[in-house]
């Protein structure tokens, strides 16, 4: 594993942005090339996609207002590019309304051989109760700041 340059970091958080921006606006065609033909993309609930019935549920529900990240943090391997960090995704609800729904989410990315970054895996986990509470080095750490 290797912390990115701030160059390659600055692309792949791109490469995230115009994630969102795709699927907010609804561009099938922008998803398409940024989706590895192998994406299993998990949704919060646990619903499984692949990627076309991802892009099908783009293009069907178009259910995505806006995305907000947070604190992301990117490591690569080689070819491989995992983001990790806090996601709010602010969406319509199928019932009509809005519905925000936030957690953390992991996404796997790999470099193909034309140089560009796509997307793998996404596996989204919603905010829930925290019935642990924090470790000892936890608290520790958070006294200290």
């Amino acid at each position: 594993m290797s912390t990115p340059s701030a160059q390659l970091e600055a692309e792949i958080l791109a490469v995230e942005t115009r994630r969102q921006e795709a699927l907010i606006t609804g561009d099938l065609d922008a998803l398409s090339e940024l989706f590895d033909d192998s994406l299993v993309h998990i949704h919060a609930p646990g619903l499984v996609h692949t990627k076309q019935l991802l892009l099908e549920h783009v293009a069907v529900r178009r259910a995505y207002i806006e995305i907000t990240r947070q604190d992301l943090h990117v490591r690569v391997f080689g070819d491989t590019a995992v983001i990790t960090g806090g996601i709010v995704n602010r969406m319509h609800a199928p019932g009509g309304g809005e519905r925000t729904v936030d957690g953390v989410v992991t996404q796997v990315l790999h470099r193909g051989e034309d140089g560009r970054w796509r997307f793998v895996s996404f596996q989204m986990t919603p905010y829930g109760e925290q019935a642990w509470g924090k470790l000892p080095s936890e608290a520790a750490q958070e006294e200290k700041a």
